[in-house]
């Protein structure tokens, strides 16, 4: 059985958020949490926040034990990108892409 959480249209760089999902993949719960704890990266509170709601949603939907659990999955997609104009020099402008992104944590029982 697994449990899953998501956060959408955070605003965060997929690149940055893939960076800290990276460290949790197929982790157990209490080692993922402990290194989100102490990553120095806003990403890392945000996916702190989503493993903690996917390890609340397996232990009251379907009544799994949160010392067995493991990040089974999880991945960043892209959300929309918001285009905003920078004013430059000489009466030119820059755009700027401000992006977010959705992340989807995964956790299931491990095997032992």
């Amino acid at each position: 059985m697994e449990a899953r959480a998501e956060a959408k249209y955070l605003r965060l760089s997929p690149r940055k958020v893939q960076l800290v999902v990276r460290m949790i993949r197929g982790r157990p719960v209490k080692e993922a949490e402990a290194l989100l704890r102490f990553a120095p990266s806003r990403a890392a509170r945000a996916v702190g926040k989503v493993l903690k709601s996917a390890v609340a949603n397996a232990e009251n939907n379907l009544e799994l034990d949160r010392d067995t659990l493991k990040v089974s999955r999880a991945y960043v997609d892209e959300g929309p990108s918001t285009k905003r104009v920078q004013p430059r020099a000489r009466g030119r402008a820059d755009i700027v892409t401000r992006r977010s992104s959705h992340v989807t944590v995964i956790v299931a029982e491990s095997g032992g």
